[in-house]
Formats: C-alpha cells, sequence, structure tokens
C-alpha cells in the first residue's frame, strides 16, 4: 500500500473515531435524535469533546515524533520537559486562589510557560542547551513540581482539589468554545511550523554530525522545535490535564506502518493520534456508564501493553 493510501485510510478510520464519538456517550441517545432540540446541548457537548480529542490527540503525538527525533530516543514524551506539572502547579494554584472558569486553562497555561522557562534557564551552558541538561533539568523540575502539586493538595480543604486531581488524570470536559479556539490555534500554527521543519527532522533524526554537514543549524532549529513542543504541549494540558502514552506510543506504532519520513509521519501521526484519543474518550463515557473512567486511565491500559509489546519486538530484532 503506497503512502498516500495509507494517509487515506487513517483519515476514514479518524472520520469513524468522531462519529463513534458523537453518538456513543454515558447516555444511549439514537444518533439522529441528537439533532433534535431536545438533545442539542448533549450533542453540542459531544462535538466539543471531539474536537478537543482531535487537538489534543494530534498535539501531542506531533510532539512525540519531534521530540524522538531531536533527542534521538524512543522514550522521549510530551511531558518530559515538565510543562504538565507546570501547568498542574498553576491549576492548583488558581483553584486554592478562588480562580474558576475560563480563567483556569489561562493559569495553567502560565504555569506551563514558567516552567519552560526554568528548564531551558537550568539546561543552558552558553548559547547550547544540550540534550542530556534539557532532559535531566526537565526530569527534575517536573519532580519538584508535582511534590509541590501534591502537598498543596494535601493541606488544602478546598472541595474543589477533588475536582483537580480527576483533572491531573486526564478530561476532556470543555463547556467553553472561545478556550477551545484559543487551544486549536497554538496547536495548529505549532503543527504546520513543525511540517515546516520535516525535511530537518529527517536529517537530524539520522544524526548530528551528519545535519551539520548538510548546513543544517542545529542548536537554532533545536531551540525553535523546543519552544513550539513546549507551548503545544502547555496549551493543551491547561484544558485537558495530563494524558499520557499518546505521544510516546503512538510515534512508535505509526512509524512502523509508515516509515521514519517526517513528510509523512507528522500527518500521518497527527491522524492516528486524533483517532487513538477520540476512541479512548468514547470508552472513557460508555463503558460503565452513568460512570465516567478519567481518559488518562483508558490511554494508560491500552498503551502499557502495546509498549510492552513494541519493546519485546525491539528486543527480538536486537
Amino acid at each position: 500500500m503506497n503512502q498516500g493510501r495509507k494517509i487515506l485510510l487513517l483519515s476514514i478510520i479518524l472520520l469513524a473515531s468522531v462519529f463513534l464519538g458523537i453518538s456513543k456517550g454515558s447516555i444511549n441517545i439514537p444518533f439522529l435524535e441528537l439533532f433534535s432540540k431536545e438533545y442539542q446541548p448533549i450533542l453540542y457537548l459531544r462535538i466539543a469533546r471531539v474536537l478537543l480529542g482531535i487537538l489534543v490527540g494530534a498535539g501531542l503525538g506531533v510532539c512525540g515524533v519531534v521530540l524522538q527525533a531531536i533527542l534521538r530516543n524512543p522514550l522521549a514524551e510530551p511531558y518530559l520537559l515538565g510543562t504538565s506539572s507546570g501547568a498542574g502547579l498553576g491549576a492548583v494554584c488558581a483553584i486554592i486562589l478562588g480562580i474558576s472558569g475560563t480563567s483556569l486553562p489561562f493559569v495553567a497555561f502560565i504555569g506551563a510557560l514558567l516552567s519552560i522557562i526554568l528548564v531551558y534557564v537550568l539546561a543552558r551552558e552558553g548559547n547550547k542547551i544540550p540534550v542530556q541538561s534539557l532532559i535531566l533539568s526537565g526530569v527534575m523540575v517536573g519532580i519538584a513540581f508535582s511534590g509541590i502539586i501534591v502537598f498543596l493538595v494535601s493541606i488544602s480543604s478546598n472541595p474543589a482539589m477533588h475536582g483537580m486531581m480527576w483533572w491531573l488524570l486526564g478530561s476532556l470536559q470543555i463547556y467553553e468554545l472561545k478556550i477551545l479556539f484559543m487551544v486549536a490555534g497554538i496547536v495548529i500554527l505549532g503543527i504546520i511550523l513543525i511540517f515546516i521543519f520535516a525535511q530537518d527532522l529527517n536529517a537530524i533524526s539520522i544524526g548530528e554530525e551528519e545535519a551539520i554537514h548538510l548546513g543544517i543549524e542545529i542548536e537554532k532549529i533545536k531551540k525553535t522545535l523546543f519552544l513550539i513542543t513546549s507551548l503545544i504541549t502547555g496549551a493543551l494540558v491547561s484544558v485537558s490535564g495530563v494524558i499520557g502514552f499518546v505521544g510516546l506510543i503512538v510515534p512508535h506504532m505509526v512509524r512502523l506502518i509508515v516509515g521514519p519520513n517526517h513528510r509523512i509521519l507528522i500527518p500521518a501521526t497527527c491522524l492516528s493520534a486524533a483517532s487513538f484519543l477520540v476512541l479512548s474518550d468514547t470508552l472513557s463515557r460508555s463503558l460503565f456508564p452513568p460512570l465516567e473512567i478519567p481518559i488518562g486511565v483508558i490511554t494508560a491500559l491500552i498503551g502499557v501493553p502495546i509498549f510492552i509489546i513494541l519493546l519485546k519486538r525491539k528486543q527480538k530484532v536486537k
């Protein structure tokens, strides 16, 4: 099957996922009846969730592709640089200060930006940002911020903190289209910019020395792509919480299907990760109605076995 047909097939799978995401939920309503006036609020919420699922899935998947290429580390994923913990800490502080509604994601995004700045300052050595220093700084900042989050949650008597724990496990519940459009702007623009660097990513993933010989400005491109992926991740975490394994597992699986060429890998990952998250959210809402399972639990239950299979397969190849 050629690459064009693979992209077409992934697009069809995404459309089917969208249909399931809209038609299925904690309440079983015939699909055509959803468009009646009686069920319009439910239809509105389901469409918003599906759209957010597409954005979060595509954004996390592409960020995973970029970081795995730049760091040349198959375990690299969007939360590696501490943005998720920064956003979580921002959200916790907002709740403690009585900030809620549409302002909460904004404060969470500010927390993610501050964590990005802190990681970059800690990792920077002159005009360079060594990969190992960046990873270590991201891990340490993430651990520190996670510890502060646990401490604040444990000492706070604010009942809203129970909702915070749900948020930290991942959720696609969204009630304001304004927030959805803001996040969409950041994610779509970020993915377009990343796609522009697809050829550079092909060279970098082979090796930095080879890329330098081809005239590629490694440090400049790395800084640019680190910033773009961090902004995308920060924006997504601010509205959906922490949804693991999407940016780790999906790029691996798609690379096996379409190969390592980033001009194909990036759009294929967008489609695949979006489908994966929309289907995961549909499962989270429909497995035990009317209860809803945090989507991070679903992605983990699916992602862990897949990761083990891929790991064992790689060991056999060696």
